[in-house]
């Protein structure tokens, strides 16, 4: 049924005017940070040719292992749009604009979890983590790492000088591994991802426990590089928000564990914004 509906939705692009030149046009370039799917080649192969066929023009994804390599992309120009975090959005406002903001159980929201092993049925709070080993995510990342050094401000604690050790994972399936391993004796980890694997993997999360739940927070967003013509950013923006409405659109998303686009709003990243401020340069940066 999905090769049914790429060739119809081919044909009546071939039949619209310009579609020919198209094909000669330059890539657009999504950037993306690690994928936490376990086919993950396979899903990108399917969503770049949908991709492709909806905005009749080629696409092609640029991979890379941290948001900072990303936003890096977009602001020389490299690379036209990204899914990202809010924070680098909140930190890049000159160079970046919102272009879509994704849907989680039908909103644009997440939290952050702190999580520990399973075994440990002691810690009830990250109080509880003084002078023991930590994982965060990615420096870039909200729920990763901002949030939960944001938390310990909040508690009188300084994020410097609480952890005996930390360290960097780079992606936040790998802090679910660490904690589940017992590498880390606890981690911040994108609530998101850590429900999407307990649906796929539910024997990795099963190594971990839910401590604690942030506030909500505006989704990871898709952005645009500022100088993207705003036609191109409307139309991206229109392919995205119309994948719920079609078969091969829903199908994507489900692999996902999302609902949808929206547009979003900037004020989805105020709080974002305002725990950068308070925090400044008290972040904990574990030693590399």
């Amino acid at each position: 049924m999905r090769r049914r509906y790429f060739l119809a939705a081919g044909l009546a692009l071939a039949m619209s005017p310009g579609w020919a030149g198209d094909k000669r046009a330059a890539p657009l370039r999504i950037g993306l940070t690690p994928v936490f799917l376990d086919d993950q080649a396979s899903f990108l192969r399917r969503w770049n040719a949908y991709l492709e066929t909806m905005l009749a023009r080629p696409v092609e994804f640029i991979q890379r292992g941290t948001y900072r390599e990303i936003v890096d992309l977009l602001r020389q120009g490299k690379c036209d749009v990204a899914w990202i975090c809010g924070y680098p959005l909140v930190r890049n406002r000159q160079q970046l604009r919102l272009l879509a903001v994704p849907e989680f159980e039908g909103r644009p929201l997440y939290r952050s979890y702190l999580i520990v092993p399973a075994g440990d049925t002691e810690t009830k709070s990250i109080l509880d983590l003084r002078g023991r080993v930590f994982a965060f995510s990615d420096p870039d990342s909200n729920s990763g790492y901002l949030y939960p050094n944001y938390r310990l401000m909040t508690l009188r604690e300084r994020p410097d000088a609480f952890f005996g050790k930390s360290f960097f994972t780079w992606a936040h399936r790998k802090v679910v591994d660490a904690v589940a391993a017992g590498v880390a004796d606890g981690g911040a980890v994108d609530g998101y991802v850590w429900e999407t694997l307990a649906r796929l993997q539910p024997r990795l999360t099963a190594g971990t426990r839910i401590v604690e739940r942030s506030p909500e927070f505006g989704f990871p967003p898709f952005v645009a590089r500022a100088s993207l013509p705003a036609a191109v950013v409307g139309n991206v923006r229109r392919v995205l928000m119309g994948m719920e409405r079609d078969a091969a659109g829903r199908e994507l998303l489900k692999a996902l564990n999302l609902s949808g686009f929206g547009a979003g709003d900037d004020k989805l990243f105020a709080d974002i914004e305002r725990m950068a401020k308070v925090l400044g340069g008290k972040a904990h940066v574990p030693a590399a």
